[in-house]
């Protein structure tokens, strides 16, 4: 019997996240050097001011070196928040060193509600995405609770663009994708 596509893209996020949680902090540090140097280099190129971003977990590329960067640079980063109103969507806060970061109901940190902060989607430039796994059609599987692909439903037609960051070890050949997955404008590789 032929697995369904939720059974497979649930084995293949276990096998992924297995194989990122097992890369060294060496492996980790130079492939956040390479994504972050990519990622400097897209956002020169597009001239981008308003980036958004996401603090590393469960083994992602670690962001904080180009936050860093981007700070020292005067371009201003934005962190995903869970909506408080808006069950399965994100917000963008304005992160500074001066932020508040509280863990989400997952665990993850993020700035804490200020509605001063929120810069509307049509605002963003880049919004950097984590992902589980990807392939060369720039389809993205994420962690499964769909916020990413809700945030970016028709970014076509939006000013910002979509771009992952991911090690090498999480890409795969193809991925089984469902209607509401949304490519991503280009994937940065470490």
């Amino acid at each position: 019997m032929e697995k369904s596509i939720s059974a497979l893209r649930t084995q293949l996020r276990t096998e992924i996240r297995k194989i990122r949680q097992n890369l060294t902090a060496l492996e980790q540090a130079q492939a956040e050097q390479i994504v972050t140097q990519k990622a400097l280099d897209l956002i020169r190129k597009r001239n981008a001011q308003h980036i958004a971003l996401y603090l590393s977990f469960d083994g992602e590329i670690s962001t904080k070196l180009l936050i860093e960067k981007l700070w020292a640079m005067g371009k201003k980063v934005y962190l995903p928040i869970l909506h408080p109103f808006c069950k399965g969507h994100l917000l963008f806060l304005q992160y500074t060193k001066e932020t508040v970061l509280i863990p989400n109901k997952f665990a993850i940190s993020e700035p804490q509600l200020n509605v001063k902060n929120i810069l509307p989607l049509e605002q963003l430039d880049i919004i950097f995405t984590p992902l589980v796994a990807f392939d060369k059609q720039g389809n993205r599987l994420g962690m499964g609770g769909g916020f990413y692909d809700r945030t970016l439903q028709d970014w076509q037609s939006k000013h910002f663009i979509p771009v992952g960051l991911a090690h090498q070890c999480q890409q795969v050949d193809s991925l089984p994708t469902e209607s509401w997955d949304m490519p991503l404008f280009d994937i940065l590789v470490g």
